[in-house]
């Protein structure tokens, strides 16, 4: 038993069993034992890889995505570069050295990163150097908004309802013999229809998380690009545990295995549109990364020596791998054009 089950245990003794949101929110984010707070979770020698740690090519493509909704706009200065969830830097860094390339717009930049964690981010100082950071969404300045979300909102606390006879029953974790289990809590009202067993996912805070985002686009300018796994409207348990590249049970170790469940882009999208924002459908990253030249900038690096970049990019755009699971989503303003590579969701946020 992990030092941090043992101090789960203790509480579900004293108070009962836990939501799934606390669950995760204590596993992931306890200042002395939490999984974000106590390591550097990426890459090969961590617990999973995500698509900057892949290629440059990913970053790169990203910062030129914001780059052209930088020039459409206007080329507004100064601006908020920002990223929630920024791991090592690995992704801002990429995306700096490549709007690099473009007059006036890393000058223009105010970098700030969205971290809980003290532990990354120092690791992003180290790799970024003097960057501003803030602990929540909602700290972000209140002028043009450029941000890039990957990986970031599938890591936000969920909480999980099963169908059963009377109604809907909150999965919870309590106790068993064998210590950490998962139950139902007495069933309620839900506006939801489904079969018996059927499970169902919520995540209270992406779309507060995103309204705040799509709240200062719309006002003062800007555009984000969100990226993660996932899909539209969807069903089911998607909870699940990354420890070593490897899954395994989400209760099994807590504190040293990444917590995480599928987005579902759809009340991402009307909370966008609800806070006066475009905002596009989902398309599968690998089709987004593939308009925007990964193929060719792949070929380029390869001619140069890079061995890896066509493989890479293969395993970033194939839909056996991660080019249909990974989905992306813009968020730009009325009036501007749309982020490179997106089209406007024709959608009504009532009617979602």
């Amino acid at each position: 038993m992990t030092p941090l089950a043992q101090i789960l245990v203790q509480r579900i003794r004293a108070t009962g069993p836990i939501t799934l949101a606390d669950y995760m929110e204590i596993c992931l984010l306890h200042p002395r034992l939490g999984y974000y707070t106590t390591r550097d979770p990426f890459g090969t020698r961590g617990d999973f890889t995500t698509a900057p740690e892949i290629t440059q090519i990913f970053g790169e493509l990203c910062g030129l995505a914001l780059a052209q909704a930088w020039m459409d706009q206007g080329r507004p200065e100064p601006f908020t570069l920002a990223e929630p969830g920024p791991g090592r830097g690995t992704l801002m860094a990429d995306m700096l050295r490549a709007m690099g390339a473009v007059p006036g717009m890393t000058q223009a930049a105010r970098v700030t990163l969205v971290e809980a964690s003290p532990h990354l981010r120092q690791v992003q100082r180290d790799r970024l150097g003097d960057v501003s950071h803030v602990d929540h969404v909602e700290a972000l300045p209140r002028q043009p908004l450029f941000l890039i979300a990957n990986e970031f909102f599938d890591a936000l606390p969920i909480r999980q309802f099963q169908r059963v006879e009377n109604g809907w029953a909150e999965r919870v974790v309590g106790l068993g013999q064998d210590g950490l289990c998962l139950g139902l809590a007495p069933p309620v009202d839900l506006p939801r229809r489904g079969q018996l067993g059927d499970i169902v996912e919520d995540c209270p805070a992406a779309p507060a998380i995103i309204a705040q985002i799509a709240h200062r686009i719309a006002a003062h300018g800007g555009a984000a690009i969100v990226i993660d796994y996932g899909g539209w409207n969807g069903c089911g348990d998607t909870f699940q545990a990354v420890r070593a590249h490897r899954a395994e049970h989400p209760l099994a170790s807590p504190g040293e295995a990444d917590l995480t469940a599928h987005v579902d882009f759809a009340p991402l999208a009307v909370a966008a549109m609800r806070s006066g924002a475009m905002v596009s459908r989902p398309v599968p990253q690998g089709d987004w990364l593939l308009s925007l030249g990964a193929a060719a900038r792949a070929e380029r690096l390869a001619r140069a020596g890079d061995t890896g970049a066509k493989e890479a990019v293969r395993r970033l755009t194939d839909p056996s791998e991660m080019g249909h699971l990974f989905k992306a989503m813009a968020i730009w303003p009325h009036g501007a054009p749309p982020v490179p590579g997106f089209d406007a969701l024709r959608l009504h946020a009532d009617n979602a």
